[in-house]
This record gives structure tokens, C-alpha cells and sequence, in this order.
């Protein structure tokens, strides 16, 4: 399992992308000018399921917001859909 982004104190796992995948993004971004529908895999993922925006000034604030905790990500990808998926359903 590669490790490549880090966000304080977690490192987002390579082969995940549920933060990018289960909530809804409201806001525009390159190639989705309306944003993503919660479910939606955004366009944005690489083949590993990690962001190509990262760092980058196109990346949604939604998702430069956003940081990784073992509450959100739980301990594997099945885990993090579902806890992001019934926090989108919650909001």
C-alpha cells in the first residue's frame, strides 16, 4: 500500500479515494463545472484513486478542507465509504 499525501497526522492510503468518491462537491471545478453528485467519482482521481489536484489552486476548498482522521478514513477504504457516505447523508 503506498502512502503519498499527507495531512497532519494521517496519510491518505493510495487505492482509497472515498473522500472523492461519497460526498457531493457544490462548487465548480476543472472539468466539472457543476461539481459531483455524492457517489460520483470525481474526474480527478488517478488510477491509484489519489487526486491530481492535490496542491493545486483548482482543487475545490470543499477538498483542501478536508483532512484525513482515522474518524473519517476508519482503518480501510470499505470502512471510509461507508462512514463518509452516512455523513453525506446526514448533512
Amino acid at each position: 500500500m503506498a502512502l503519498i499525501h499527507t495531512v497532519d497526522s494521517m496519510v491518505c492510503r493510495s487505492d482509497c479515494g472515498a473522500c472523492c468518491i461519497a460526498p457531493s462537491i457544490t462548487t465548480p471545478m476543472p472539468g466539472m463545472p457543476q461539481g459531483k453528485a455524492a457517489g460520483q467519482k470525481c474526474l480527478h482521481l488517478d488510477d491509484k484513486f489519489l487526486c491530481r489536484l492535490w496542491g493545486s489552486t483548482e482543487r475545490p476548498a470543499f477538498c483542501d478542507q478536508f483532512k484525513a482522521e482515522l474518524a473519517y478514513c476508519g482503518s480501510h477504504r470499505d470502512e471510509a465509504m461507508a462512514i463518509l457516505t452516512a455523513l453525506e447523508h446526514q448533512t
